[in-house]
């Protein structure tokens, strides 16, 4: 396993996250779930995400289960505040009340002391950004959290989160979260510029855009049986991938990545890992064996040549719009 500093941060992450949204709690078993992070340690993996809206807070506390009794020093944790977790009117967003609430929480479920980065799992834009930051910086304080991070905010969002933080004495946020993949590159045109020019690193999820970059999804077929495509909250996000235009481009990947001798998910990966922004790759998986392959893609570096075969395969399937990006209505 390789690693990298987390934006302009001290923290080191593990090149690869192991991130157990979907699958956890809900579309695998919890001995089968617990197997897949035991998988991840043993490839080396040391940075774990997940985020107490997951699977209703299932997730979260899979986690911390499955965890408990490593050796804390030498794990990352991860998880994200915002979604609702209950019904009440303030079990959601970022008021100080929810964040304080949900904060403690989490540190329950995920039998743990401390949260390594603790990230806003969408902007609010009902509650005053300095009080959001400010109860971020306070349980920063309190020793419950070491860093704070952000997940799929724009490029303007973060600018003044980070101007707040300077001019008040805050903790400075160190991590965005984004959707990134050879097929959606969204943060390319605004926010990875910005995140490079005030020490935000990425970690990004659906690498393999939520399985399609795997070639297993063929044009004019119904997916297969238990896939994302098929059922599921991943369903959702994987549509917009779907289309028969989309899998056959991809289909024209695979020649290159066995050439590279790599599998489709592993060339898929090691893209996203080119970018220099980005600190980690998300990955998931409902069996541990699928662990050690995508673990493989740390440190693997894809030439200029098959990024630029990769690029003109997929032509004016990229996405880069960022009218695209995800809406406050939307998750992971």
């Amino acid at each position: 396993m390789e690693f990298r500093y987390l934006g302009r941060s001290g923290l080191k992450v593990s090149e690869i996250t192991f991130g157990n949204w979907i699958t956890h709690g809900s579309q695998v078993d919890d001995a089968a779930a617990t197997a897949t992070i035991h998988a991840a340690l043993d490839a080396g993996i040391t940075t774990f995400d997940t985020a107490d809206v997951y699977a209703g807070t299932k997730a979260e506390a899979l986690m911390g289960d499955a965890l408990h009794g490593q050796r804390r020093e030498g794990l990352e944790i991860l998880t994200k505040v915002y979604w609702p977790v209950g019904p009440g009117v303030n079990d959601r967003g970022l008021s100080r009340k929810h964040i304080m609430e949900a904060c403690h929480a989490s540190l329950r479920r995920l039998r743990t002391d401390y949260i390594d980065v603790y990230q806003a799992h969408r902007f609010d834009y009902e509650t005053p950004l300095e009080e959001t930051l400010r109860a971020f910086d306070d349980l920063v304080r309190q020793g419950k959290v070491l860093y704070i991070g952000v997940s799929e905010w724009r490029a303007e969002e973060i600018r003044e989160a980070i101007r707040i933080a300077d001019e008040m004495g805050f903790s400075r946020i160190i991590s965005n979260q984004p959707q990134y993949s050879m097929l959606w590159r969204v943060i390319e045109g605004e926010v990875v510029p910005t995140c490079e020019e005030l020490g935000v690193g990425q970690i990004v999820w659906s690498p393999i855009a939520q399985g399609v970059l795997t070639g297993k999804y063929l044009p004019g077929s119904p997916p297969p049986s238990g896939s994302r495509a098929s059922a599921g909250e991943g369903q959702t996000y994987i549509q917009r991938f779907m289309d028969d235009d989309v899998l056959q481009a991809v289909q024209k990947l695979l020649p290159i990545a066995a050439d590279m001798r790599l599998t489709p998910a592993q060339m898929a990966i090691a893209w996203v890992l080119g970018n220099s922004n980005v600190a980690s790759a998300i990955v998931g998986a409902s069996r541990p064996e699928q662990i050690a392959e995508n673990a493989a893609s740390a440190g693997i570096t894809l030439p200029e040549d098959v990024r630029s075969a990769i690029d003109y395969i997929l032509g004016d399937l990229i996405t880069t719009d960022p009218t695209r990006t995800a809406s406050p209505a939307t998750r992971p």
